[in-house]
C-alpha cells in the first residue's frame, strides 16, 4: 500500500478547506485517455470525502453496453451525444469528483457546462507516458488504427489547446497516482483560495 505524501491531519484540513469553498460544484477531470483521470480521481474523492463518478461507466450503464460496443454498433457521433447528455445530468449541483472521457471536453455544450458549473482540472501527460499506459488495455476505440501512436499525436495536437481552458493544469507523469492526487488537491486549494480572495476584493 502506498501512503499519501500528505500527513493525515493536513489531509483532513485540506478536505475541509476544499469542501467549504467548493460549494455545489463538481470537480471535473479532463484530459486524454491514459492521463489517469479515473485512478487519480478516485484518490482525490477519497481524500476529500466526496463521491467519485466515472462518466464512461455511467454511459455504459445508461446504454447497457460497453463503450467499444457503442462505437462499433452506433458510431462515434451517437456515443458523443449520449456522453453529452450523461455529463449534463451528472452536473446536478452536488459536489463530487467526476472523471470524463477524453473527448467529452471537446463538445462545446459539455465544455460550457463544465466551465460554468464545476472546477475543471486538466491532467496533462507526455506522449510516451500516455502510450505506455494505453498499451496495457485494448479497449480504446479511437486507437484501433494501424498507427496508434500517430493517432495519439493527432489527438494531442487537436485537444490540448482545448483542454487548456480548464481551471487547473496538472502534469500526470511516471509517479504514483497518489502523488498526483496530492498535487492536484494542493493546486485545487490554491485555486479556490485565489477565487475567494478575488470575490472579496
Amino acid at each position: 500500500m502506498i501512503e499519501s505524501i500528505v500527513p493525515e491531519n493536513e489531509s483532513t484540513a485540506a478536505a475541509a478547506a476544499v469542501n467549504s469553498r467548493l460549494g455545489p460544484r463538481a470537480i471535473v477531470l479532463v484530459g486524454l485517455m491514459g492521463a489517469g483521470k479515473t485512478s487519480v480521481g478516485k484518490r482525490i474523492a477519497a481524500k476529500l470525502h466526496l463521491p467519485f463518478i466515472d462518466a464512461d461507466a455511467e454511459i455504459e450503464k445508461a446504454a447497457d453496453a460497453t463503450i467499444p460496443e457503442i462505437f462499433a454498433q452506433h458510431g462515434e457521433a451517437y456515443f458523443r451525444d449520449g456522453e453529452r447528455r450523461v455529463i449534463k445530468r451528472l452536473l446536478d449541483g452536488t459536489p463530487k469528483v467526476l472523471a470524463t472521457g477524453g473527448g467529452a471536453f471537446m463538445n462545446d455544450e459539455t465544455r460550457a457546462a463544465i466551465l460554468d458549473g464545476a472546477v475543471s482540472i486538466w491532467l496533462r501527460a507526455e506522449l510516451d507516458v500516455l502510450m505506455a499506459r494505453v498499451r496495457k488495455r485494448a479497449n480504446r476505440p479511437l486507437l484501433q488504427t494501424p498507427d496508434p501512436e500517430g493517432t495519439m499525436r493527432r489527438l494531442m495536437a487537436e485537444r490540448d489547446p482545448v483542454y487548456a481552458a480548464a481551471n487547473i493544469h496538472i502534469l500526470s507523469r511516471d509517479v504514483t497516482h497518489e502523488i498526483v492526487a496530492d498535487e492536484t488537491i494542493e493546486a485545487l486549494l490554491a485555486f479556490l483560495a485565489a477565487e475567494a480572495n478575488a470575490q472579496e476584493s
